[in-house]
């Protein structure tokens, strides 16, 4: 009997660690299918390996929001008790759409907002605290816009986008 309680508090223990690095949102299509879910998740579980549990992540092209909502529940999954997540687009409509979806995320742990904001002015304000993880596609049209990438670069140290390989970090131009 001693030894069926030990698997079961073994299989308790291993469930309540972070589920695999999975996430969808409702009518969206699936944040693992992005190039960049692979690379998020590798920086969450370094940072929390680290024994924090605090974490602010921003996404530089939000669009509706499901990447970073995806980020911010994986942390939360991780055991992360204080997520920050701000998400930064140009399209009034698509911001609406990220408020109504993390409208329905119910989780006193973590903290959404959403904002249309041109993402040079933003960044500079980001440079001030710097978030732990940057988002941004990084091929879009426009990506390559002077003082973009300096200004992300100052926002934070980890800057994850779609452009580069694996683990590449955004450097100053």
């Amino acid at each position: 009997m001693a030894s069926n309680s030990k698997i079961t508090a073994v299989k308790r223990h291993t469930s309540a660690r972070a589920a695999p690095c999975r996430s969808t949102m409702p009518g969206s299509r699936r944040a693992t299918e992005d190039p960049r879910w692979a690379d998020i998740c590798a920086a969450l579980k370094r940072i929390r390996l680290r024994h924090r549990c605090a974490v602010r992540i921003v996404d530089a092209d939000c669009a509706c929001g499901t990447m970073l909502i995806a980020a911010v529940r994986y942390a939360r999954e991780m055991g992360f008790t204080a997520i920050e997540g701000r998400g930064i687009d140009g399209s009034p409509m698509l911001i609406g759409r990220a408020r109504a979806a993390a409208a329905r995320l119910r989780d006193p742990a973590i903290g959404l907002s959403f904002e249309v904001a041109d993402v040079i002015e933003a960044m500079a304000v980001e440079a001030d605290a710097p978030a732990d993880i940057v988002l941004w596609h990084g091929d879009r049209p426009g990506d390559d816009h002077p003082g973009l990438r300096a200004s992300l670069a100052a926002a934070s140290d980890r800057i994850i986008d779609g452009r580069r390989p694996r683990g590449t970090k955004v450097l100053a131009a």
